[in-house]
């Protein structure tokens, strides 16, 4: 099957709406990177149906890790082994499988989140260093892409997680000592979910529901935004209906803040300013919007017909890029990287897109299929995208999309692979953090 037609213009449109304690590991959870094993043969492709939600929000705390240990490895499997692709630094092998999904923002070093908590390892080694451990939250009723509930909101240093008690937690990644804990204000105290953190002004975005009134009047929800600096509460404003921020909440320092408000069953795109709280301007959703993307040149969202659709920063359309006629690909959510757009879809290839015209610069043909849980990722000045776990992770150089190495293991897994890096920049970093299931390589950038 051929990939979206590199002649075909952009083209606008009729508005369509269609995620403690010390202690170590054995020898056998870290691997060398480079050991020659036995390859075993081919496996079957299992894709799994899983969905990335747009949306985040933090668990709360439910214990404390000290006087504990780091959980015990699972029964004895086959050493994962490198196939292709640049050799390993080094291959943590966890208890149990990943729940990388409910993380909101790749970290900026190895975490490996699973159902027993955030085990946080050493980038050099690869070995465990402090676990963080929750308790799940409550169930709520919003639409299953758009659940905030269960998702992980970290810093460069730390985890954060709210409580129902009304106290903001923030537990560091190796130094206990610099845990800290603080009280929000007296409008924020009915259940608190966190929804993402803005790395470069430091703000931590989430929401509040009220707890439920005698008189049967409604709750008083409200977003919030938090410097995390100070400590102090840059704002809060109240809703009239649920509404909770996207995930990332904004890129960069963007002046935008997105939102998805759940208006009587339907769902509306909402951009607020993100200085000061305020309504920017909405845009009308369907029954379910099934992701959600900013960036600095605007905000990415389903085109109706398998396609992507850009809306400007002022909520006008703006670019709508969709397959042709009879193709049944289906866009995933896309990249904003500089002056262009990859936007990865489910049949396995990525397409580059000029950001202010939406007309394709390269299309690119991956080795293996994907499906939402894929989220590309540009570090060092090449393109990563991850697929199945028995497919792996494809290099692509941005400037032409030529298809460089292709990285994976012998498995065994289900899963599709995820991916984080150390770059404090897009541009930058030295390592590239690719796992799958119950396994998680550093690999080299240089």
């Amino acid at each position: 099957m051929q990939s979206p037609s590199s002649e075909r213009s952009a083209h606008g449109t009729s508005w369509q709406w269609d995620e403690e304690t010390g202690g170590g590991e054995t020898a056998e959870d870290v691997l060398a990177g480079g050991t020659e094993r036995p390859r075993p043969g081919r496996r079957r492709l299992l894709i799994g149906a899983g969905v990335l939600a747009a949306g985040g929000a933090a668990w709360a705390f439910g214990r404390s890790g000290a006087g504990g240990g780091v959980p015990a490895p699972g029964p004895t499997r086959p050493n994962p082994t490198a196939l292709s692709g640049p050799t390993p630094v080094w291959t943590y092998r966890g208890p149990e499988v990943m729940t990388p999904e409910r993380l909101t923002d790749p970290p900026r070093r190895p975490v490996f989140l699973s159902r027993n908590g955030l085990q946080v390892l050493d980038p050099a080694k690869g070995t465990a260093a402090r676990l963080l451990v929750f308790d799940p939250p409550a169930t709520r009723n919003w639409p299953s892409d758009l659940d905030m509930l269960g998702k992980v909101v970290v810093g460069p240093d730390h985890l954060f997680t709210a409580t129902y008690q009304g106290h903001l937690e923030a537990r560091h990644f190796t130094d206990p000592a610099a845990d800290w804990s603080l009280p929000l204000p007296d409008e924020l105290q009915g259940q608190i979910h966190l929804a993402g953190y803005d790395r470069d002004p430091g703000i931590l975005y989430g929401y509040s529901w009220g707890r439920p009134r005698a008189d049967r009047t409604p709750p008083d929800n409200r977003l919030f935004a938090l410097r995390v600096a100070d400590r102090s509460l840059r704002w809060s404003v109240r809703t009239e209906r649920t509404e909770q921020p996207v995930t990332p909440a904004t890129r960069g320092g963007d002046s935008r803040l997105a939102c998805i408000r759940l208006v009587d069953g339907r769902t509306e795109l909402v951009a607020r300013d993100a200085a000061t709280g305020r309504e920017l301007w909405t845009a009308p959703g369907e029954e379910d919007l099934r992701w959600c993307v900013t960036g600095s040149s605007g905000v990415y969202v389903p085109d109706g017909a398998g396609g992507v659709r850009m809306l400007r920063p002022t909520g006008e359309p703006g670019w709508t890029y969709s397959p042709h006629r009879g193709e049944s690909w289906r866009a995933l959510p896309p990249l904003e990287h500089g002056t262009r757009v990859y936007v990865p879809w489910d049949q396995g290839v990525v397409s580059c897109l000029d950001v202010s015209s939406g007309a394709e610069l390269w299309s690119c043909r991956l080795p293996f299929p994907l499906d939402r849980r894929s989220r590309p990722l540009v570090a060092n000045g090449t393109l990563f995208v991850p697929g199945t776990a028995v497919g792996g992770v494809s290099a692509i150089h941005p400037a032409t999309g030529e298809l460089g190495w292709t990285f994976h293991d012998s498995g065994p897994g289900k899963d599709v692979w995820t991916l984080a890096t150390d770059a404090a920049h897009q541009d930058d970093g030295t390592r590239l953090y690719a796992g799958h299931d119950d396994v998680l390589h550093s690999l080299p950038l240089n």
